[in-house]
């Protein structure tokens, strides 16, 4: 991706300095979401603002002409239009199936089969990691998280042990595909590999889950829940085409940008398109009260924006502390000091505490020169470095709410150990295939 504009190069001015503490407070109060109920979009969207007020006044002491600060600005603004659109369009079709009772079919059919403790540890966790593939994670692991309560209720280590396996699964999952995880898709939009590319990622995910679960299996309880009087739950009227709809979706995003050359998110709106007329094909075709109020803007509205306006904070955020200079000067710490490969390695133990949305989009717009390699193996730890602490990923920071305290901070630490392992085995798996 090369560059468009120079950077201020003013990374030691106090102005500079003070747009990075404006950064660090806003980035404590995502932290602490849990704690203060405050939305994490709110405080970095302020920070964007005042941050970006800054570096404009910054530009004009520096001389920069106004034109110049508008190429960095709206470099800024493209990154986020096209992930948004593409964001919005996955969560529209996500909500669109839950609306048809996809998801609770599904929640319905696993609690009706009666498996065992251990069947369900197993069954879950591999559910999420292929279901994380196409939705994000934090909907994977909230879908799946609500059929380990349905049937562990009366078993509070099976929950626990069973969320640490979904976060676990729902990150690794994400990693090896573009479409799993915002970070793998940003690499992929930025062009630094193609769509077929990731899949190369995938034996070593499969690891990433692979490896802790082992241990953990061993800790999920025998025996069965207790039998539970679960009614079956029908899918609405065009349930299972919305579902083929959605990997029809898919594939116009890759065709877009791989035989058009246009950006996917154009793809992604060509399938909201083909939803849209769907909806409209289901209310003429079945008049009755439920498809009567079946829109397509009610799922649009369901999207979660408070992701969507927390990424646009990120991207702006960042992207301002970019333009002064800092990312330059990161870069030049991590990956000329240390190396590509620790590097690397080290953005996925920073994104176990840092969302790792800010933390790959740093890492891209560094305009580093890595091989095709690299590029996933940074995609590989930041997707799943997440999982070393619950609160590394959106996906454990929602199952601690999710859990009623069955599934806290503390629970995960105690397995950090074999996920580190489970971590540590994913990174030597892509170096034997991919290396």
């Amino acid at each position: 991706m090369a560059e468009e504009f120079h950077n201020l190069g003013l990374t030691g001015t106090e102005r500079g300095i003070y747009t990075v503490l404006i950064f660090l407070v806003a980035y404590g109060f995502v932290m602490a979401e849990e704690f203060t109920h405050l939305r994490k979009s709110k405080p970095v969207i302020f920070a964007a603002a005042v941050i970006w007020g800054h570096v404009a006044i910054l530009a004009q002491e520096a001389g920069v002409s106004g034109e110049e600060l508008h190429k960095a600005f709206e470099h800024d603004l493209k990154e986020y239009a096209e992930l948004m659109l593409f964001l919005l369009v996955a969560m529209t079709y996500i909500n669109t199936m839950a609306e048809r009772n996809v998801f609770e079919a599904l929640r319905s059919w696993l609690i009706r089969k009666q498996f065992g403790y251990k069947q369900l540890f197993w069954i879950t966790g591999i559910i999420t990691f292929f279901l994380s593939a196409v939705a994000d994670n934090l909907t994977s692991a909230l879908l799946v998280g609500a059929v380990v309560m349905a049937v562990g209720a009366d078993n509070e280590k099976f929950v626990s042990v069973g969320f640490v396996n979904l976060v676990i699964a729902a990150n690794a999952g994400g990693a090896f595909c573009p479409f799993g995880d915002i970070t793998t898709l940003m690499v992929w939009q930025a062009g630094y590999a193609e769509f077929f590319d990731f899949f190369k990622l995938f034996i070593p995910s499969v690891v990433n889950f692979v490896v802790p679960a082992f241990f953990m299996a061993q800790a999920v309880p025998n025996g069965q829940p207790l039998a539970t009087n679960e009614a079956v739950v029908e899918l609405k009227p065009g349930g299972w085409v919305v579902c083929g709809l959605f990997g029809v979706t898919i594939g116009l995003a890759v065709s877009f940008k791989q035989f058009l050359h246009l950006p996917p998110f154009m793809g992604m709106m060509a399938g909201l398109s083909i939803l849209m007329l769907f909806i409209y094909y289901i209310k003429v075709r079945f008049p009755s009260a439920d498809a009567v109020h079946l829109d397509v803007f009610d799922r649009v509205k369901e999207a979660e924006w408070d992701t969507l306006l927390f990424f646009f904070g990120v991207v702006f955020a960042v992207g301002g502390l970019g333009y002064i200079g800092y990312l330059e000067l990161l870069s030049g710490a991590m990956y000329d000091g240390l190396g590509q490969t620790t590097a690397n390695i080290l953005v996925g133990i920073i994104s176990a505490v840092v969302d790792n949305i800010p933390v790959m989009f740093a890492v891209l717009n560094m305009n580093l020169d890595m091989d095709l390699y690299q590029w996933l193996l940074v995609t590989l730890t930041a997707g799943v470095g997440g999982s070393l602490f619950s609160v590394g990923s959106a996906a454990g920071v929602a199952l601690m709410g999710q859990s009623n305290h069955k599934y806290t901070f503390f629970s995960h630490l105690k397995w950090t150990p074999v996920i580190a392992a489970g971590y540590a085995a994913s990174i030597v798996t892509h170096y034997l295939i991919n290396g």
